[in-house]
């Protein structure tokens, strides 16, 4: 049984690691005034209990994250990479675009465009896409879940079944040389159901998320067209990726 102080650290450090999915040894001990061999103890309990996943020097949370938190990390990085997807976003036709923050800094990067539908199911990057010019926004439909301010469940996966994208542009919570995956089994399902539909998969993700895995699979690797990190395309750790994948950027 826990101390009230662990009690205390435990509840700080989970909501660390919600509003954010990752915490350093040395943050948190300077934050609650602990040692770092106290905050590793916390991590390793939670680890067991399927709450957090140690990593060197700290733990990511297992679990999906706020939008809010997802949106305050790795910024720069993040509208590095949309900035690299944003050629492949066509002017006209209909494109799927997910509920990541990621994706949310490409439809704020969008230009001008002369005729351009984008399905979505994600709420913020729907809002966003109503001040560009020449964009239809449209939203799948289905449920809404708010630890990731997305739209799932079987309204969206049968509307997205009956229409046909050039292009879905996504990220994912983790993916290694075989697999995309995701926090939640729901939204897994909604990632597959927009790869079903997708003539191509462009991927922007920070390359923290490479070599790694979440709860649940959701689109093959090999089904992707272009992969893009905030690395130099010919870095080392991209280049496994690049023997599956066509185009690394």
């Amino acid at each position: 049984m826990k101390s009230l102080a662990a009690e205390e650290r435990w509840t700080w450090l989970l909501e660390q690691l919600k509003e954010s999915k990752a915490i350093s040894l040395t943050d948190a001990a300077e934050a609650l005034g602990v040692s770092e061999m106290t905050v590793r103890r916390d991590l390793s309990g939670m680890e067991e209990r399927g709450i957090a996943r140690r990593v060197r020097g700290g733990a990511v949370y297992s679990g999906p994250v706020s939008f809010q938190g997802r949106e305050r990390s790795h910024a720069e990085e993040k509208a590095a990479i949309a900035q690299k997807l944003l050629p492949f976003v066509p002017t006209s036709g209909v494109i799927a675009m997910d509920s990541s923050t990621t994706i949310n800094r490409l439809a704020l990067a969008l230009p001008p465009v002369s005729d351009l539908t984008v399905v979505t199911n994600g709420l913020s990057t729907f809002q966003t896409l109503q001040d560009r010019p020449g964009v239809t926004a449209i939203l799948t439909g289905g449920a809404g879940d708010k630890r990731s301010d997305s739209l799932i469940g079987p309204v969206a996966t049968a509307f997205l079944d009956s229409i046909r994208f050039s292009a879905f542009f996504a990220s994912a919570a983790a993916l290694d040389e075989r697999m995309l995956y995701e926090d939640t089994l729901e939204e897994a399902e909604v990632k597959r159901a927009f790869a079903r539909s997708s003539v191509r998969i462009l991927i922007g993700a920070h390359a923290e998320k490479l070599d790694d895995v979440a709860t649940a699979t959701a689109i093959p690797l090999d089904r992707v067209s272009v992969l893009a990190t905030e690395l130099a395309p010919d870095q080392p750790e991209l280049a496994p990726y690049a023997r599956v994948v066509g185009t690394i950027l």
